[in-house]
């Protein structure tokens, strides 16, 4: 499982990012510019050193980038890593401070859901984590993180048994042993 949330958190790392800033030259009426590389340079190297697996890093250059972020995917994009980047740490009262922040600032803001199911799921919250599923599932039905965290969360809560049962013995064992 903890394999399945890494990867579950570098697809939700990497995709805000792009489309922030992105979107944001589109959504600003401005005169013809040439952009070389990311607007926010401390919130891209903080997603990249999050996709890293450098965590603290990622963390301490994402919150750089939230205290200069222009526009607010920018500033959803940089809670959205943070919530992201303590998740990967294990610190899921800190996860929860900013995805509440980014759902607060936008409740339509699929991967705040997403991001907060994950921290319930591995805080074994799960009715708040179903919760979270079908708000984000109904904003985005068929986002590949979600259908993730909608599959950790089945794992958690129904466990497939397998119905194989596999005798190892070799033959002549005796099974009273």
């Amino acid at each position: 499982m903890r394999n399945r949330l890494l990867f579950l958190l570098t697809v939700v790392l990497a995709s805000p990012l792009a489309w922030g800033q992105i979107r944001d030259r589109l959504d600003t009426p401005q005169n013809p510019t040439t952009v070389i590389g990311p607007r926010n340079v401390p919130l891209y190297e903080g997603a990249q050193a999050l996709l890293a697996g450098d965590n603290e890093t990622g963390i301490k250059l994402t919150q750089e980038g939230l205290e200069i972020a222009v526009g607010r995917r920018e500033e959803e994009a940089a809670l959205s890593n943070l919530c992201a980047g303590y998740v990967k740490q294990g610190n899921y009262e800190e996860a929860l401070k900013y995805c509440n922040i980014l759902l607060t600032r936008n409740d339509k803001n699929w991967r705040g859901y997403n991001n907060r199911a994950v921290v319930y799921i591995m805080q074994k919250q799960w009715e708040r984590a179903n919760q979270d599923l079908l708000k984000g599932e109904a904003l985005n039905p068929g986002a590949r993180t979600l259908k993730m965290a909608r599959a950790m969360y089945m794992d958690a809560v129904h466990p497939v048994r397998p119905e194989v049962e596999i005798d190892d013995r070799k033959p002549g064992e005796n099974d009273n042993n």
